[in-house]
């Protein structure tokens, strides 16, 4: 078994290493304090081909592989956690248009989302009454013509208020089971209410809005994949994102690791520094431990997925695993500093905000939990 990276997958996390670190991490605490977008991040990311990392060049992106993207987006969350949410929401939203889209589609939307310029993207499925049951949604679709026409309502939408395009879950069918379709909405869509930014605890710096639609006329061409493919679409999205949800966990919980044992060797009480104490070497070791794991399931989901294997299964126990465990890190590195984890002029309280909520979005720990023990009955036969 070989741990080794490729030589552009160390060039990769070598680069974006030292971005995160000089360039992203000295503005994070002015991003989360103003709740401000952080435009010149995404600016970067796009120049150097790092929002275009799972298509390919043909449509402006650079395709390097889930492993290469996750090594990435975990250095970037340790900069910026704001920051690396944007880029993989934006980023599963281009990988779907891509595997999904018919060659127009592909052609229009991916190389935007590659250079940033006019917005990113947004993935709408939620809705006030669909949350984890993602087959309860009610916003519906219907034909009109060469048109369809939506209404209904989305919350908790990441990159809702820039997005170039938004996918859209809909219901374009009734039966004995719901027919969801996907469709790809633009911004400025008429039609296409986008509400104000919710006031979060963490992640201040990407915005998270809600949606109204309210008769937003789309022409036929706008549906990705067939009628009926929307949950298929839906879940693969969301498959391929939880990987990346756990690489952001995995960032943050360096971030405050390091901060923790750079800490503990210059704080000193009774006449030594803590780290000479056995209470925070365990807790020093233990959070590295878990951290460490977690990043080698991520690496298996990602490597998985990048050879095509079914990849489902693995990824949720890497979000699941490395979301906990990065909670539980951050907690830890709070803890060790002491009244000065608790502070805003150290990083670690922005850290311990930033990462609650990987255990929520993108599918709950508990549904990720559902995920893997249906797999693993499903394969015993029960």
């Amino acid at each position: 078994m070989d741990f080794t990276l490729t030589e552009e997958q160390s060039q990769i996390r070598e680069m974006v290493r030292s971005l995160a670190r000089k360039e992203f991490a000295p503005g994070a605490a002015e991003v989360d304090e103003s709740a401000r977008f952080p435009e010149e991040n995404i600016r970067k990311l796009a120049e150097l081909g790092l929002m275009g990392m799972l298509f390919p060049a043909e449509y402006g992106g650079s395709e390097t592989g889930a492993v290469a993207y996750s090594l990435a987006l975990s250095e970037i969350a340790s900069g910026c956690a704001s920051t690396a949410v944007i880029l993989a929401v934006s980023s599963m939203v281009g990988e779907t248009i891509w595997r999904f889209g018919n060659e127009e589609q592909r052609n229009r939307y991916l190389p935007a989302l590659a250079s940033a310029t006019d917005g990113i993207g947004a993935f709408a499925l939620t809705e006030p009454e669909a949350g984890s049951d993602a087959q309860a949604i009610s916003t519906t679709a219907v034909r009109d013509g060469d048109s369809f026409v939506l209404n209904g309502n989305k919350v908790f939408i990441t990159n809702g208020d820039r997005a170039a395009v938004t996918i859209v879950m809909a219901v374009t069918g009734k039966g004995d089971r719901k027919e969801i379709s996907a469709f790809l909405v633009e911004g400025g869509a008429k039609g296409l209410t986008v509400g104000k930014p919710e006031r979060k605890m963490g992640l201040k710096g990407s915005a998270t809005v809600s949606l109204a639609l309210e008769d937003c006329r789309v022409p036929d061409k706008a549906m990705l994949g067939s009628p009926g493919e929307g949950f298929r679409i839906a879940m693969s999205a969301l498959d391929g994102g939880r990987i990346g949800i756990a690489a952001q966990a995995v960032g943050i919980a360096r971030a405050a690791l390091d901060s923790a044992a750079a800490y503990a060797k210059e704080r000193k009480q009774f006449g030594q520094p803590i780290s000479e104490f056995q209470a925070i070497q365990f807790m020093l070791a233990d959070s590295a431990t878990e951290v460490d794991a977690s990043w080698l399931l991520i690496c298996r989901a990602a490597y998985r997925k990048e050879r095509g294997q079914p990849f489902g299964r693995e990824a949720s126990m890497a979000k699941v695993f490395a979301t906990e465990a990065g909670n539980r890190a951050c907690h830890k590195a709070v803890q060790i500093l002491g009244g000065y984890g608790y502070i805003r002029d150290y990083p670690l309280e922005r850290h311990l905000r930033d990462i609650k909520v990987a255990t929520i979005y993108e599918g709950t720990s508990e549904i990720q939990r559902i995920v893997v023990a249906r797999d693993l009955l499903g394969r015993h036969g029960a």
